[in-house]
């Protein structure tokens, strides 16, 4: 059965959100080889460490000598390049850019497990010209010059896809609006097992756990909080640490990038997880409600499938600091209306076993015979 099924995914460089939920549709075939566009492989968990592992010409400079994000130009032919191996019946991929355009042999059957067709391609091109750090004057420049080749690449992929799978409802719409296709949702499992409220009062301060980029909105928190004289803890670290800092009253504190069980203590103490971007889903504030803690988030994209308006969280319109600091002020109101039960009782409904289950249902429904023999 392992050699009739191979997975891709996107790229392994640091572990995110988007490996873990690759990391939980690979348990399903334990066996089966990968592909990847470049990896770092001292940053893959034991399980996946395990594994055979393709991944592309790229993986000759990047990630160890080069950012992966300036071989953006370099993708199509990468990709294109690669081919799931021969007798393969189900390719199973994981994507957020364009590892769904690799080759496969007759026969074979592509889903894909959609994490949101790439922003920096589609409707938000411009924002990350002018917002993603690192890149540099050069890596613009070259952004520039490829991003529409790149694009078409990427829409050329989708039809390689026989089956879509979104991680939300509001991806799935975006996969209509940038591919034409229709997609099934399926949201991602959050980490029960490794999370869990402390039984104790919140204590005195707010939270944010996110990547430090301009795009995530971070300054919203950070001067909300100065002007309100809210304590906040930010987790994670980025290209607008700098500037961040420099909007920062004598309240908020910056912790770099923690080891998970510090972010989950801060989770289980804090008095909300603050979320003011907009994500595709976003697991941080389904473990911010696992740990027992309510979410303050901007009503746009995941968070509306995830938080529940007044039971574990509350939104707030426009991505402006007013908006915040009105929400901050609402919430203190309101915070007798939040329990730590009710929150971990929706990040409940996301749980490993539902996951796995309905992602197994479909896959029966589609390529049967992947499955014969295994039993469940």
């Amino acid at each position: 059965m392992s050699g009739r099924v191979h997975l891709a995914h996107h790229w392994w460089v640091w572990q995110r959100g988007g490996g873990r939920v690759f990391a939980d549709m690979a348990s399903l075939f334990p066996e089966a080889g990968v592909s990847m566009i470049v990896l770092a492989p001292e940053t893959l968990t034991p399980d996946m460490a395990g594994r055979t592992m393709r991944t592309s010409m790229l993986q000759r400079v990047a990630p160890r000598w080069v950012d992966h994000r300036w071989m953006l130009p370099l993708f199509p032919e990468a990709v294109g390049a690669m081919r799931a191996p021969e007798g393969t019946r189900l390719l199973l991929s994981s994507d957020a850019a364009v590892i769904k355009g690799m080759r496969k042999p007759p026969g074979c059957v592509q889903v894909c497990y959609c994490h949101s067709p790439p922003r920096y391609l589609w409707e938000m091109s411009d924002d990350y010209v002018q917002q993603t750090s690192g890149l540099g004057a050069l890596g613009r420049w070259a952004f520039r010059r490829s991003v529409d080749r790149v694009r078409r690449f990427d829409r050329q992929a989708a039809d390689n896809v026989d089956h879509f799978i979104a991680n939300s409802a509001f991806v799935a719409k975006r996969i209509r609006h940038c591919y034409g296709r229709e997609a099934t949702v399926l949201h991602p499992a959050v980490d029960l097992p490794r999370l869990a409220p402390n039984g104790l009062p919140p204590e005195d301060f707010y939270l944010v756990v996110s990547e430090l980029v301009a795009y995530k909105r971070v300054d919203l928190a950070v001067e909300a909080c100065t002007r309100l004289g809210r304590r906040l803890t930010v987790v994670g670290d980025g290209g607008e640490m700098r500037r961040l800092r420099a909007l920062a009253g004598p309240t908020v504190q910056f912790r770099g990038r923690l080891a998970n069980a510090e972010v989950v203590d801060l989770m289980a103490r804090c008095r909300a997880l603050l979320h003011p971007q907009v994500e595709d889903f976003g697991l941080t504030p389904l473990e911010a409600q696992a740990c027992g803690r309510p979410v303050i988030a901007l009503g746009v994209g995941g968070a509306l499938e995830t938080v529940r308006d007044g039971e574990t969280g509350l939104f707030f319109d426009g991505q402006s600091v007013t908006a915040m600091m009105a929400a901050l002020e609402r919430f203190e109101d309101l915070s007798e209306s939040f329990s730590a039960e009710a929150c971990r009782a929706q990040a409940e409904l996301f749980s490993l076993e539902r996951f796995t289950t309905r992602l197994r249902e479909l896959l029966i429904g589609w390529v049967p015979e992947v499955f014969a023999g295994q039993r469940g």
